[in-house]
């Protein structure tokens, strides 16, 4: 009989010519384990890195005038520069525009209102009267120059875009009728809304109308008030005159909103329709420069 510790060495010799067996691990379906399947993810997941938005300044960025390497101009020698440019163009075509600087806040109150200036730009204002139609609101309108009266007619070709006018006026008795056909996304972009603040619903239509004659809106849009402010014509007398008229309004008005908000005229710019835009200084002419006032005046 073998001794024992020769039968221990014979079945560890079996055991190592043997591949070891492991036994298989089932495959866990998903669903039956979602908390493992997420810490497996979760080590893969990368993160996105959030960049922070640059913060909208609060006021409109304006430029300091002294520091500034552009020049200012005395308004003839603006005009001077602006009429050489616009040699050999339709002088009826051409306006010199104003660009009016304010300095205030992004969210603020706007400035919008009409001015009657000393010399009109344009004369030839095409006004037409929202009043009861064949009432005598509607003849004295006609009368005064109105080259369309009516409500429901009115209305009817304002829908069909068929605006022949240049400003739209409401008498008192027709403001319901007006809102209640919901015209303000037709008239509203082009500034022909009719509204008690811009002084275009009136009790008296012939007094809206003479006063209308001659008159021009303007508005605020990001900070800046631009118009035509005189016609290629005008001397430099008359486009002071206008400049004038229209900073002590735009100065008034910024006046009544300071309690609010701060605001206030920055720069004045000149420019006409096809020419540059060119800061004024606030003088009329300068001696040394030895341009006269009557050498800009009267069409070239």
């Amino acid at each position: 009989m073998a001794p024992i510790d020769r039968c221990l060495a014979s079945v560890a010799r079996l055991t190592l010519s043997q591949p070891s067996i492991r036994p298989a691990v089932p495959l866990i379906p998903r669903f039956l384990a979602p908390a493992l399947v997420q810490s497996r993810q979760a080590s893969v997941v990368r993160t996105k890195k959030t960049t922070k938005k640059k913060a909208v300044p609060k006021d409109f960025k304006r430029h300091n005038l002294e520091k500034r390497e552009f020049p200012q101009y005395t308004l003839c020698d603006a005009m001077r520069v602006l009429r050489a440019v616009e040699v050999g163009q339709p002088p009826a075509t051409i306006k010199y525009e104003i660009h009016i600087n304010l300095k205030t806040a992004r969210n603020g109150p706007v400035i919008k209102n009409s001015i009657r200036l000393p010399n009109p730009v344009q004369s030839d204002w095409q006004i037409a009267v929202i009043c009861p139609e064949g009432s005598d609101i509607a003849t004295a309108a006609t009368a005064a120059g109105a080259v369309a009266v009516g409500e429901e007619t009115l209305f009817e070709a304002i829908r069909q875009e068929k605006i022949d006018f240049d400003r739209l006026i409401c008498h008192e008795n027709s403001e319901k009728a007006l809102n209640k056909a919901g015209l303000g996304k037709i008239l509203g972009p082009k500034g022909l809304m009719p509204s008690k603040r811009m002084k275009t619903i009136v009790n008296d239509v012939v007094k809206s109308i003479r006063d209308s004659a001659g008159a021009a809106d303007y508005r605020e849009r990001q900070g800046v008030i631009r118009m035509a402010i005189g016609q290629l014509g005008h001397t430099p007398d008359q486009l002071k005159a206008n400049i004038q008229a229209l900073l002590k309004k735009v100065k008034s008005e910024c006046a009544e909103i300071s309690e609010e908000v701060s605001k206030e005229v920055h720069e004045v710019i000149l420019s006409t329709t096809n020419g540059p835009a060119l800061s004024l200084n606030a003088k009329l002419n300068d001696p040394e420069s030895g341009i006269t006032v009557e050498s800009l005046s009267g069409v070239m």
